[in-house]
């Protein structure tokens, strides 16, 4: 039986400018607008990660995404990446929840807390990029 440690869940919110229609419609129709390299804090390189869109929900302004190859599929058995725009409870703009869900290979693996952060930093230059076409 594996251990239940190798399996986990980091999750984190950021605010956000945009709304939650614009942010989710970035990641739906124009992915191919948002180019992030990720670093690995061993060695500083940039990695790359092919993903799939395994479920996309409009009214929900939600996106998931399956990891399928590259660098991160040789630290995990399976990493799934969940984000959801929700409107602020005051005010103009959203908050983005981000949720990895992973099995990692081996013990040995940190969870990707670091990955976590790197994706809130990437939903702000969105929100940048969103705010300043206006």
């Amino acid at each position: 039986m594996a251990s239940s440690t190798l399996n986990g869940k980091v999750e984190a919110d950021v605010e956000i400018k945009a709304s939650p229609e614009q942010f989710h419609d970035m990641l739906a129709n124009k992915l191919h607008h948002v180019h992030v390299p990720y670093q690995q804090r061993q060695d500083g390189k940039d990695k790359v990660a092919k993903e799939v869109v395994e479920a996309v929900d409009p009214d929900k302004n939600l996106i998931v995404f399956r990891i399928i190859d590259g660098d991160l599929m040789k630290e995990y058995k399976s990493f799934l990446l969940t984000l959801q725009a929700f409107p602020k409870s005051e005010g103009s703009g959203s908050i983005v929840h981000w949720k990895m869900e992973y099995e990692k290979l081996h013990d040995g693996i940190d969870h990707p807390e670091t990955l976590l952060q790197l994706g809130l930093e990437v939903s702000k230059d969105i929100d940048a990029h969103l705010t300043q076409a206006k």
